[in-house]
């Protein structure tokens, strides 16, 4: 008996099943991290604010949580890691107040939905200005850049260049909604967004 001819269609759809389930998978693993890396920010920021000398109590925290940590989960958690995510907690909690004794005070501590990797995360945290910042958090969750591509589109002042392209009351608009083209004709005016869409 011979044997049956290969059902491409049918393995295609195995492999798309399969490709799409470790694509779930790894999905799922950044989003656990970074909510964790979030939460364990946010107990180091509460811990801090027991003691009476924050700045060095902090550093008497970070390095014993390392030791702790390292020694029971391996690398991943030096004290810079540790100070990465305290920073993320404070950068993305809701409602953060600096008090009169230089104490951060959390008013609300939900954190908007993240929808990125920690890789991420480490990049826009130090991009300065808000505007910018939520700028790059906005296109690359649209467009599904890479680390690498939103690196690259920061690298090139894409931000700089829009705002400088656009009118100074459109820059919040930008910040909060994106690179939005209203009408086709928009791009073909703007060489910026030209390149930014590929249209070249």
């Amino acid at each position: 008996m011979k044997n049956k001819p290969l059902d491409t269609i049918f393995y295609s759809q195995i492999v798309e099943l399969l490709q799409s389930a470790r694509n779930k998978v790894v999905q799922t693993v950044n989003h656990t991290k970074v909510h964790t890396y979030f939460e364990i920010g946010r107990l180091i920021v509460e811990e801090e604010q027991e003691g009476k000398d924050r700045a060095e109590y902090g550093k008497q925290i970070l390095s014993g949580l390392s030791k702790v940590l390292t020694k029971e989960f391996g690398k991943g958690f030096s004290t810079t890691n540790l100070k990465q995510m305290r920073q993320f907690y404070l950068a993305y909690s809701i409602g953060q107040t600096l008090s009169d004794n230089s104490k951060f005070e959390i008013q609300q501590t939900v954190p908007a939905t993240f929808k990125l990797s920690w890789s991420h995360y480490l990049k826009l945290m130090r991009i300065d200005d808000e505007n910018e910042k939520q700028f790059y958090e906005i296109e690359s969750v649209k467009n599904n850049w890479s680390v690498r591509e939103l690196d690259r589109q920061y690298d090139s002042a894409l931000y700089t260049r829009l705002v400088l392209s656009r009118d100074k009351e459109k820059i919040k608009e930008l910040s909060e909604k994106g690179l939005v083209l209203i009408k086709p004709k928009d791009a073909i005016k703007d060489p910026y967004i030209i390149e930014f869409m590929g249209l070249t």
